[in-house]
């Protein structure tokens, strides 16, 4: 079988023609990337302008820092952070080692039929749509004829309004979203799992160790380094936080601890049209998860050597 090896001294022209199939599938996410992530780059002037969709963004008047210093002096701009971060660390305590011990429980299963029917059936709710997870939420919180309220009043309890009383909805954010996504998060935990050597599992028997003993000092410690590069991804995202789902779910009675980063630009970018300010709050967000990223990687190559770069 022959092997196409490519030395630094040929010419590009030579690399293009010899591997153009591989060039030819590469030119489709380039184009996606530099057309959907690259290019609006160029709006985040606005950030820095009033701008005016009569004058376009280049020639919209120059405001400098203008619109930031709004942002810092906005008290409900806090509360915005305080939401959006205590829904993501309510994610990151529960969801995250969730989609472990989950793959780790599967691990353990010895009928490999029975192990992929519950990985199968893991994996559905994520291919469900946010309108339709929402709309199956709705169902069974309403207040008059939702499953959890007529358990409640089985059991001789009062009917609550879960969707109008602010101090449910974290729960009912994290909860439903750990059982749309647990089985496709677990999936390169399954993944990390499967790369494990036997041979370990083999030499942990000998010495006597039982099953508990095989997963705290065998497998925990080889999918470590997956875990540290998920949850560097998992601690760079506590400042963005998804606007569908809570857009679905929260309404003027839940504001107060439902309404997050990501609304708020919604509501004050697009519905009143103050994009200036709304792009503002949107690379406000972006440096913070910038430097979220680059500290946990810092963190993670301290600790235990294993970061993104």
């Amino acid at each position: 079988m022959e092997v196409n090896t490519i030395t630094p001294r040929e010419p590009v022209k030579k690399w293009l023609r010899r591997d153009w199939q591989l060039y030819l599938m590469l030119l489709l996410p380039v184009i996606y990337y530099f057309l959907m992530k690259y290019m609006p780059m160029y709006g985040t002037l606005i950030a820095f302008k009033k701008f005016s969709a009569r004058k376009g963004i280049w020639n919209s008047p120059w405001v400098g820092l203008v619109n930031f210093e709004k942002i810092l002096s906005d008290p409900y701009f806090y509360k915005l952070i305080r939401n959006t971060l205590l829904i993501n660390v309510y994610s990151l305590v529960f969801a995250f080692p969730a989609s472990i011990l989950f793959a780790l429980l599967l691990n353990e299963m010895r009928s490999r039929r029975y192990r992929q029917v519950v990985q199968t059936v893991s994996y559905l709710p994520h291919f469900i749509s946010t309108v339709v997870v929402c709309g199956l939420v709705t169902n069974f919180l309403r207040t008059n004829g939702g499953i959890i309220n007529d358990l409640i009043a089985l059991t001789g309890g009062e009917r609550i309004s879960f969707l109008t009383r602010p101090e449910y909805f974290r729960t009912i954010y994290i909860v439903s979203d750990i059982w749309q996504h647990l089985g496709w998060d677990a999936i390169i935990y399954i993944a990390a799992l499967t790369g494990i050597d036997p041979q370990l599992y083999e030499a942990a028997t000998i010495e006597g160790a039982n099953r508990y003993q095989k997963t705290v000092h065998v497998t925990l410690p080889c999918i470590a380094p997956t875990i540290t590069i998920m949850l560097i991804l998992r601690v760079g995202n506590l400042m963005n936080l998804g606007y569908e789902k809570i857009l679905l779910l929260y309404s003027g009675a839940t504001y107060e601890t439902a309404d997050v980063i990501s609304t708020f630009v919604y509501r004050r970018g697009l519905m009143t049209a103050d994009f200036s300010y709304g792009t503002a709050v949107g690379l406000f967000q972006s440096v913070v998860s910038l430097f979220l990223v680059v500290s946990t990687n810092w963190l993670g190559k301290r600790i235990s050597d294993t970061g993104l770069w």
